[in-house]
């Protein structure tokens, strides 16, 4: 009995006893993380991290970052990574464990993902980190703490992701675990807090923050006399090299003296209750900003840390007639800027924080000085009253997806301006169809902007990618932010459903879809090149447009069971290479696209028609379309098949019905049916009337 109990203890405490153990490969892993390490520990109970030690002395720690920020990526799935930090706040590597981006799958490939996460060894927590998709500049930025990635172009959503899941999981590390990196008691401004001050009152009761540097201290910073620089102006007498001026303008006690009660509120009604705003005022030889500086964007010369991180500012290019800084007295300054603070470390006005200046004076075209200085900014305590800030769960976070829009504002004016033209378009047909010139010449210039606007530029191809993504997420619990992370393709999808309920799918398939524009495109050059068109048998084509159906329910019934696999038969769909990729693409996927785009020149439309699960998808929701626009006379199809033949999808039946189910609303029955001398009906109703009209004649 004694032995039987001892039995059951060991085994009801093995498992306490293996929790967050150690195997082997993630061991090894771990070790290519801290390659000095001699001693990776288990993970601890209390907070899901391996300590990594180099003999006695704590080196870092490794986790893994869904079991601290797990953000859905592009997918709809977290992207897992094993994510180094040492003891300082430094990345020491990262490595991908599990990830499901489509474009770095089955699109560019994994290098560029894994060249992108490489940039994060040896940066530290301290610095600013900006991603940059262009590919105009990497590297940290000579004048100050910003470091600029480069991003991956055609995965802007997803490197953006991953950015954050990095710098918000190792923030909360370091704040848990990391001398150093822990945050003083929250405040927040009082509102009601305000008197009418000067500048000079400001200042002195350290409302306003000063610091000045001398030209003579700047030279023996920087080891040289600033006659050494061609580009350093010689400063006059008493003149700094340069001075700072700043203030938290979210204090009615600065915000009200320095723009006045009107412009106070109006930056209040732009910027929103919850935007932290930092006034930063220069004069001198070396101004915060640069002559070149872009209004909008995050400064390279100037940086603020708290608590040992980095703090993302921004200009927020505010000023108007109606917002300005004018107080009483206050000096003329060189630069005067409006600073939104953000980003994921989190800004406590009412503790110690220090501004970066970095400064760069060139010797020549080779040859460069740089230093930085440390400016420290504290305001006076009683602009602030204490707060009980319960810790924030991260969907409390600012989401990524509000950066994303507020950067491409004017694609998205452009698309919802185009988008706009398009309904009134639609929803005057019936008029405008009594001008076959006009609706040609809208159409092909509609889908030239599709293809190269829309598709090529904005990358704003929908994929039943999408939809299955939308099935995954309902089923592991919904986020909109998910879909909010791609402005274009949540406008179009947006726009795409509520038009399925007036017009049915071909408002999509005919007007926007990237790839349909490439097959109408290459349809038009197969007829200038005279080559045979190929008319499908009714009753093969009948047969033949169902083939869409079963392929999507395959690809999402692949998805949950697996969405490794959902993600290889996708490919069936060939707008990743076609339009994502500009068919840079490895051999088999671009043979098959441009396959597919050949065989559309003989025959209209192919993939559309018979292969497109999209469009299955579409066509179903389809159904439940609330009106029928396309009109039908008697004659349609008793006897006259004149639409039917013109036809190229062929979407009409032989007793004149619109199968709106494979219709692509091109309109070209309804100018048909409009046009005089077109329709059977109007031509013999015309007859008829030249008839009445002789017969009158003869009578008369």
């Amino acid at each position: 009995m004694p032995l039987r109990l001892l039995l059951l203890l060991v085994l009801a405490c093995f498992p306490l006893a293996t929790y967050g153990a150690l195997d082997d490969e993630k061991h090894a892993l771990i070790q290519e993380l801290f390659p000095k390490a001699t001693d990776i520990r288990d993970r601890l109970p209390d907070y899901p991290v391996y300590p990594v030690y180099q003999l006695q002395e704590l080196i870092g720690y490794a986790y893994e970052s869904r079991d601290i920020s797990p953000l859905q990526g592009f997918a709809g799935k977290p992207v897992n990574m094993l994510i180094g930090l040492d003891s300082r706040g430094r990345f020491t590597s990262l490595r991908i464990l599990n990830h499901h981006e489509p474009v770095f799958l089955h699109g560019l490939g994994e290098e560029p993902l894994f060249e992108f996460i490489d940039q994060y060894e040896g940066r530290s927590l301290t610095e600013q980190i900006i991603i940059d998709t262009s590919g105009s500049r990497s590297g940290k930025s000579p004048d100050g703490n910003v470091v600029h990635f480069d991003g991956v172009s055609k995965a802007t959503v997803s490197v953006l992701i991953i950015n954050d899941t990095v710098l918000s999981s190792a923030l909360k590390v370091a704040r848990k675990k990391l001398e150093g990196f822990t945050q003083a008691p929250a405040t927040r401004a009082k509102t009601d807090l305000y008197q009418p001050l000067s500048w000079a009152q400001l200042i002195e009761r350290g409302y306003i923050g000063h610091w000045r540097i001398s030209s003579a201290a700047i030279e023996q910073k920087l080891g040289s006399p600033l006659v050494d620089y061609p580009e350093a102006s010689q400063p006059d007498p008493g003149e700094p090299f340069a001075e700072l001026f700043f203030g938290y303008i979210n204090a009615p006690m600065v915000g009200r003296n320095l723009l006045g009660d009107e412009g106070f509120q109006r930056l209040k009604e732009k910027t929103g209750p919850d935007a932290q705003i930092l006034a930063v005022m220069s004069r001198g030889l070396y101004p915060h900003l640069p002559d070149g500086f872009t209004p909008g964007s995050s400064p390279d010369r100037l940086g603020l840390q708290q608590n040992s991180l980095s703090l993302d500012i921004r200009d927020i290019n505010v000023f108007d007639q109606n917002i300005q800084i004018n107080a009483d007295g206050m000096p003329e300054f060189a630069r005067t800027t409006l600073f939104r603070v953000g980003g994921n470390a989190g800004f406590n006005p009412g503790a110690e924080a220090t501004l970066k200046l970095g400064v760069t004076l060139r010797k020549n075209h080779l040859v460069a000085d740089s230093t930085e200085l440390e400016i420290p900014m504290a305001f006076a305590q009683e602009l602030f009253e204490a707060v009980e800030v319960a810790p924030r769960p991260e969907d409390n976070r600012q989401p990524v997806w509000i950066g994303l829009w507020k950067e491409r504002w004017l694609t998205i004016s452009l698309l919802v301006l185009s988008l706009t033209l398009l309904t009134v378009f639609f929803a005057r047909q019936r008029t405008l169809s009594r001008y076959p010139k006009l609706v040609h010449r809208f159409r092909w210039g509609f889908l030239f902007f599709t293809l190269f606007f829309i598709g090529f530029y904005a990358q704003g191809q929908l994929s039943v990618v999408n939809i299955y993504t939308l099935f995954l997420a309902i089923w592991d619990g919904f986020s909109l932010n998910v879909f909010l992370m791609d402005p274009v393709l949540f406008i179009l999808w947006t726009y795409t459903f509520i038009s399925l309920f007036v017009w049915g799918r071909g408002l999509f398939c005919g007007w926007l879809c990237p790839f349909g524009a490439l097959q109408e495109m290459a349809a038009w050059l197969g007829e200038k090149l005279k080559l045979r068109q190929v008319k499908v048998p009714e009753k093969w084509h009948r047969r033949l447009i169902l083939l869409k159906y079963p392929i999507l329910l395959v690809l999402v019934g692949t998805a949950f069971y697996s969405l490794e696999l959902a993600e290889k038969l996708v490919e069936v769909e060939p707008f990743k290479t076609g339009i994502t990729l500009f068919f840079v693409r490895y051999w088999p996927f671009v043979g098959y696209a441009v396959g597919l785009l050949v065989v559309g020149m003989f025959i209209h439309k192919f993939y559309c028609r018979y292969l497109c699960p999209l469009g299955a998808g579409l066509a179903v929701l389809g159904k439940l379309r609330l009106f029928s626009w396309l009109d039908r006379v008697e004659l349609c199809g008793k006897p006259c098949q004149h639409c039917k033949n013109s036809c190229g999808i062929n979407a009409i039946h032989k007793d004149g019905r619109i199968d709106y189910n494979e219709c692509i609303q091109c309109l070209e029955c309804v100018v048909i049916l409009k046009d005089q001398s077109q329709c059977v009906d109007k031509v013999l109703e015309k007859k008829r009337q030249r008839q009445a009209q002789i017969l009158a004649t003869d009578a008369g």
